[in-house]
């Protein structure tokens, strides 16, 4: 029985406007993956940057592995995304412009078996953007009790 990791930062369409989306791979540690696998890790304060050409997310936090040894891994590492050449450059032209980060909205493991993270490039929300979100957010919820009540 094959059990299906999907990690979301529930925070990142909250505070951010996400403009564009992209999965990268991620370079992990020996005792790294069987920790994802187990389902824990956090996303939350996580964000991407470029080094040397490079995209590297910072402070995603993967909890070490219980039943691991000595040779756990370092639980906040920066951990290097693989994207193609083409992305990379897209991205780090867009990152320039003000305002605009670069923030991982999710991390699973694909049906191969391999660790992904989904990225989006994203905009700061001012806060009358974000009571907007929740009052759109209200208004969808209280129309679909409507329309359960009258189906």
């Amino acid at each position: 029985m094959k059990q299906n990791v999907y990690i979301k930062n529930k925070k990142a369409s909250f505070d951010y406007a996400l403009i564009d989306n992209y999965t990268a791979g991620i370079v992990l540690q020996g005792t790294e993956i069987k920790s994802l696998r187990d389902g824990r890790a956090s996303l939350v304060d996580a964000y991407c940057m470029f080094i040397d050409g490079e995209l590297w997310v910072k402070s995603m936090n993967i909890p070490t592995y219980f039943y691991g040894t000595y040779s756990n891994h370092i639980p906040t590492r920066d951990r290097k995304l693989l994207l193609n050449k083409k992305e990379l450059r897209k991205l780090e032209s867009k990152i320039k412009a003000p305002g605009f980060s670069i923030i991982p909205t999710a991390v699973f493991i694909n049906e191969r078996g391999l660790a992904k993270v989904n990225i989006a490039l994203a905009k700061g929300k001012k806060e009358f953007d974000k009571r907007q979100t929740i009052k759109d957010n209200e208004t969808k919820r209280e129309l679909d009790r409507v329309r359960k009540r009258f189906n």
